[in-house]
């Protein structure tokens, strides 16, 4: 009975039972969009329909933030639900529950990792970059953008080089 109720309170955490640091992170992109919104966990938590209570435990890691409860604080947050995991760093993002439960996991979700770090098609700045590119309504200014972004992506060691010495 005992072994049950272990079970139940670690799942998801660490080995040493501390929060997970993935949750830890979402509660802290939690945390920083709310300030900066000016919202105090009181009216957050209204907005949501829970406790501060909950809202610091949220901010905290120490309660998991299910997907449909994520779905609503990103709405009243008005933020994608990816913003709750940009700016993870590398280990915390390999402290996922399954990498604990299964270890042989670990290396196979590194080597993803390293996938994604060495595409720049499957980096989430990329796809920004590309989803803010196309929301500008003036599209001869995007166009100037695009051009300003090409020139200065073939300057090389620091230096520009101009246009009339391309190739």
């Amino acid at each position: 009975m005992n072994t049950t109720k272990s079970k139940r309170t670690s799942r998801g955490r660490t080995p040493s039972g501390q929060p997970n640091p993935i949750d830890v992170h979402v509660g802290n992109r939690i945390r920083l969009r709310r300030t900066l919104l000016g919202f105090s966990q009181e009216k957050l938590a209204a907005l949501l329909g829970l406790t501060f209570q909950q809202v610091q435990k949220y901010e905290r890691g120490n309660n998991r933030v299910s997907a449909s409860r994520l779905w609503d604080i990103s709405n009243v947050l008005n933020v994608p639900v990816d913003f709750f995991y940009e700016d993870m760093d590398r280990e915390v993002a390999q402290q996922s529950p399954r990498a604990f439960s299964a270890p042989e996991t670990a290396l196979y979700l590194e080597e993803q990792n390293d996938e994604i770090d060495m595409d720049p098609m499957k980096r989430q700045e990329t796809l920004e970059l590309v989803k803010a590119y196309y929301r500008i309504p003036n599209r001869k200014a995007a166009k100037h953008l695009f051009d300003l972004i090409i020139t200065m992506s073939k300057s090389t060691s620091g230096k520009d080089r101009s246009p009339e010495t391309e190739d």
